[in-house]
């Protein structure tokens, strides 16, 4: 950029900012949101700003924050490491536990989240960029601009981008109240997108054509931008604040039990559980990706769960698959109860809060073992949490909503999750677990029918 009239790095490709980013890059205002559908530049909107700054004003100090460090590093990190300053002196320590970037003229931009919020929050910043701003709670917002007191800068202020949510969240009402300015983002902004002459370019057209694939609140969202709520939507009582709790590691005498939904190229699940002495159930471990074989899953399953001791690990019913599963893990499996409304049922009674006020069911933060990036690059759900705004009853014609089973549609998490409550909850008959001796034997029927697979 011309005003900051210094050399580009080494590999670094000159930026231009388009509409929405271009009225960022000159907006001043406390609190600035971009907002709108997914692909429109955002995030690398915020971070060239950031780059900016830090060079034009020498010892400043900068926070780029997600709610969980975690998902900072397969994000956020990559774009600016590898787009927006690849000159940047990376040697001393791995993407997943960076904390800062400093620069030669002195400035500083630390990297943290919101879960380990104590070291970032001792410390003052003249800009916080606040990334998928919907994640956070309005608490951790205003947190956020009390340490907006570095004076650097000749002002301060709190970036944030995110997709729309619910028309309810409180980012869209703060932004709606004013106490946030809102920059509408569209797809036209961004040069990978669309040309000079305003048409799609060949990575724009696969991008595109990817959004329109997208159907109900999802497609609302992050193809047309717009803050809806999801009608139909089977676990309407589930509460953010009460059902997603910050990580912690369960204590060892906690029951546990591992429940996996086969996948190739849907995705392959497999949810950690854990079982307090009261039975409420905390979600702490997840993969959740496609184009794996078994195989392959059942030997990171098997590392990941290292001397942990399981009750029981419940399984899809695909005969092959178990066969395989229990011949890397060394366990016997046992089959999932299925029926459908039964368990959506036991998960509506644990996700509501009991008489003591808290829920019995509840998904960690930052459980995720390893991001999908094929899932990411489809726009689809990268882990169980992403499916809950998408898992819908369908609407009929006359549209109301017909509460028999859910659209079957980006459901896996969904269907781990039904298999795990209904275990925990004894529904059905529960069936012996299978002896060594049975599943080898299964293993050898099944193989004895079927072509190995490499």
């Amino acid at each position: 950029m011309t005003a900051l009239q210094e050399p580009l790095p080494a590999g670094a490709l000159l930026y231009e900012p388009l509409g929405a980013a271009r009225e960022l890059f000159f907006a001043r205002d406390a609190e600035v949101v971009l907002d709108g559908p997914a692909g429109t530049g955002k995030s690398r909107g915020i971070l060239e700003k950031l780059n900016a700054l830090a060079l034009k004003y020498p010892g400043m100090r900068a926070l780029i924050v997600r709610k969980t460090r975690a998902s900072l590093t397969d994000t956020t990190l990559v774009t600016w490491e590898e787009h927006v300053h690849p000159g940047c002196d990376t040697t001393n320590q791995q993407r997943r536990v960076r904390q800062s970037y400093t620069y030669p003229n002195g400035s500083e931009i630390v990297v943290g989240g919101m879960d380990k919020s104590i070291k970032i929050m001792s410390s003052e910043y003249d800009i916080i960029c606040a990334f998928e701003a919907t994640e956070f709670y309005e608490e951790d917002w205003e947190a956020m601009t009390t340490r907006l007191r570095n004076g650097v800068m000749p002002y301060q202020q709190l970036l944030g981008d995110c997709n729309p949510g619910a028309p309810g969240h409180w980012l869209n009402v703060r932004m709606k109240r004013g106490q946030a300015r809102r920059i509408l983002c569209q797809h036209e902004d961004n040069p990978r997108l669309f040309d000079r002459q305003g048409k799609l370019t060949g990575y724009g057209q696969d991008y595109i054509s990817k959004l329109d694939n997208l159907t109900g609140v999802r497609y609302q969202r992050l193809r047309k931008g717009q803050w809806v709520a999801a009608e139909g939507m089977v676990y309407s009582d589930w509460d953010d604040k009460l059902n997603l709790v910050e990580f912690f590691d369960p204590p060892s005498a906690w029951s546990k039990i591992r429940v996996v939904d086969f996948g190739y190229t849907n995705p392959f699940v497999c949810q950690w559980w854990a079982i307090d002495p009261d039975g409420r159930m905390f979600l702490y471990r997840e993969i959740y990706f496609t184009h794996r074989l078994v195989e392959d899953h059942a030997a990171q399953i098997r590392e990941l769960s290292g001397s942990e001791r399981y009750e029981a690990t419940i399984c899809d019913h695909d005969a092959e698959d178990r066969a395989t599963l229990e011949r890397y893990l060394r366990c016997s499996t046992l089959p999932a109860y299925k029926a459908v409304t039964t368990g959506i049922q036991a998960v509506e009674g644990r996700i509501r809060p009991a008489k003591d006020g808290k829920p019995r069911l509840t998904i960690m933060r930052g459980v995720l073992v390893e991001t999908d990036v094929d899932l990411v690059e489809a726009k689809k759900p990268t882990n169980t949490y992403d499916e809950l705004p998408g898992y819908v009853y369908p609407t009929s014609k006359a549209g109301v909503t017909e509460k028999e089973a859910p659209v079957k549609r980006d459901d896996h998490g969904m269907d781990t999750m039904r298999y795990a409550c209904a275990y925990v909850d004894q529904l059905g008959e529960r069936k012996p677990a299978r002896t060594a001796g049975d599943a080898m034997a299964a293993m050898q029927a099944v193989l004895s029918v079927l072509p190995a697979r490499r």
